[in-house]
């Protein structure tokens, strides 16, 4: 069995890219947010990206057309009532989304699974806000969701197996390469990609080097296809804050920089300096930085058993671009030359040598 109808709230970025993309593989969906001009403005995006597949020869015009009629939008809750799956989509603070699973207690059938795009928040803590926790899990889809194949599909503590595997099941039946993560602050991806980021702008704060340099070394050190600075540009800094502010539960490592922090919600980009050179030791201290604040979290999800490093690679690839995924370049590195490179990591931040630290070497074998 799969999902059929999927109702989507939230037509903003992720909603209406989750929207275009399940339209496109077949299945009916009904996108539903506060306003005629959000809602509008989500099908709108579907349909130009649709439009633009045709134009490039990837889409046919029939195909786009039916597409474009699996979508249908509303700003009325009540249009997700009949959906065998919801996936809430909204703004990433616990209390909003606790309201809104309190609203759509009402609305949904008894045996509707309900699901959260969160990126970072434990779904655990917001299953307890959905009438019968079993039916509820995580659904992480990755910007641009219209195209990005990675999805995390979190299990939460109530979460019904068989709902689960339901879910993994839709997630490759429409196109997408699901990752099974164990429920934790910010899951396999979201884990170590924000404290990279965060890292990034801790070095920037500390005056080693700036956001140009940072983003060269970083494309150097950990082959990216673009640089941390250039990264969180265009999601906006202050998502980030958002996403490092959740993760806070996992120690002092995890701490928000001092910008992240001062900034918080503003709306802002960093600026991103075109001359790039800087000098060899400043590029090794940022590389080293870089590579601790990735290794380091990856490491302590596999401790904590939230994804396979398979999986944590794979996502890392597909959904972040990475050139030299973190386990693989870890086991290019070897296992003494990674100890290195965490030492002044978890002796600064007061954290435990991860178990899985022993495993590098052999971790995608």
């Amino acid at each position: 069995m799969t999902f059929k109808r999927v109702g989507i709230v939230g037509a903003g970025t992720m909603g209406s890219g989750i929207a275009t993309s399940l339209a496109q593989q077949g299945v009916e969906v009904y996108l539903v947010d506060t306003t005629e001009e959000s809602v509008d403005r989500g099908l709108a995006a579907a349909s130009k990206f649709y439009a633009r597949a045709v134009e490039k020869a990837k889409m046919s015009e029939a195909d786009a057309d039916a597409a474009n009629a699996r979508l249908s939008g509303s700003t009325d809750l009540a249009a997700v009532a009949d959906c065998d799956l919801v996936i809430e989509a909204i703004f990433e603070e616990f209390d909003v989304k606790a309201e809104f699973f309190g609203r759509l207690n009402a609305v949904v059938s008894a045996d509707a699974v309900i699901a959260t795009n969160t990126s970072a928040l434990r779904v655990s803590d917001l299953a307890e806000t959905v009438d019968n926790p079993s039916r509820f899990l995580g659904l992480h889809y990755f910007n641009p969701a219209a195209i990005n194949p990675i999805v995390e599909v979190v299990r939460g503590d109530k979460t019904d197996p068989a709902i689960f595997d339901q879910a993994m099941e839709f997630c490759r039946n429409t196109a997408k390469k699901p990752i099974a993560c164990k429920d934790s602050f910010g899951f396999a991806i979201n884990r170590f990609f924000v404290p990279y980021g965060n890292e990034a702008v801790r070095l920037l704060d500390e005056g080693l080097g700036t956001a140009a340099q940072i983003d060269r070394v970083a494309q150097e050190c950990m082959d990216v296809a673009a640089g941390p600075f250039v990264v969180m540009n265009l999601v906006k800094p202050k998502i980030m804050f958002h996403a490092q502010r959740n993760l806070g539960p996992h120690g002092e490592f995890y701490g928000i920089s001092k910008t992240l922090s001062e900034r918080g919600d503003s709306d802002y980009t960093f600026e991103i300096e075109e001359d790039a050179t800087g000098n060899a030791a400043n590029d090794a201290v940022i590389a080293d930085r870089l590579r601790a604040a990735t290794f380091f979290p990856v490491l302590q999800s596999i401790d904590e058993d939230v994804a396979s490093a398979a999986d944590i690679d794979m996502g890392a690839s597909l959904a972040l671009r990475f050139g030299k995924a973190p386990c693989a370049l870890m086991d290019e590195l070897g296992q003494t030359e990674v100890e290195r490179i965490l030492r002044p990591l978890t002796e600064k931040y007061g954290h435990a040598m991860p178990a899985s630290l022993a495993k590098v070497g052999s971790l995608c074998s």
